[in-house]
């Protein structure tokens, strides 16, 4: 397997994403029945399966091109539905639902750091071989995509996790006003995210916001690692 090979650079990185955001997505669905709504489970998306979970932009078109390119690797996958009112405590439930999927996210980069330090020990020494060497760069980019994806879906932003946090902790009056951002949520997502970054680049937000606490979060697995190793 040749690393510098289109395809190979695109597994690596698609099929960490894609049961990251699977993981993500089902991990709302769970902690959503558990606090009394089965909407998800009703709906089928309780499941593995990542084609019950795939956008077509988000899971496919998206983490492709920025693959090819080069560039770090993102994306999302249709929201897993949930219905506020059905839970036990709607304002508590829905700050649970949110934070479940940036959790497990969390989550899996530590046993990703885990399973990266048990194979390092396996390998030190020597040069992988290919097959081991692919499976190796799997786990660093699950490591990655997964810390990524946990710190970029916490900010303070409808649609994001962390937009569900701020409603769920604002006085009620606030959060009614805060909520009806949803409605623009992709149009502030694109402004503030690809064309505010565009006209000012000392204004991008991915890279001041998560770029910083990500490199953190990443090395202190990657210490975990090589403490195993």
């Amino acid at each position: 397997m040749n690393p510098d090979n289109i395809f190979y650079r695109t597994a690596v990185w698609i099929i960490p994403l894609v049961i990251a955001i699977v993981f993500h997505e089902v991990a709302h669905g769970w902690v959503a029945k558990w606090l009394g709504d089965p909407t998800a489970s009703e709906r089928r998306r309780l499941t593995f399966n990542p084609i019950r979970h795939v956008d077509p932009v988000g899971t496919i078109i998206l983490p492709l091109s920025l693959a090819i390119a080069g560039a770090p690797v993102f994306g999302w996958a249709k929201p897993v539905p949930v219905i506020a009112q059905r839970l036990r405590n709607p304002r508590l439930g829905m700050v649970l639902v949110a934070l479940a999927g940036p959790g497990m996210n969390l989550a899996l980069a530590a046993l990703a750091a885990i399973a990266l330090g048990f194979a390092g020990a396996a390998v030190s020494g020597s040069s992988p071989p290919g097959v081991t060497a692919f499976l190796l760069a799997n786990l660093f980019n699950f490591l990655l995509v997964n810390v990524f994806l946990a710190l970029f879906n916490l900010l303070p932003l409808p649609p994001f996790d962390g937009g569900h946090v701020v409603e769920g902790i604002l006085p009620r009056r606030l959060a009614y006003h805060y909520a009806k951002l949803g409605r623009f949520g992709i149009l502030l997502v694109i402004g503030l995210l690809v064309l505010l970054p565009m006209a000012l680049p000392q204004a991008n937000i991915v890279e001041r916001l998560v770029g910083p606490p990500a490199e953190a979060v990443i090395q202190l697995f990657l210490r975990l690692a090589r403490s195993i190793g």
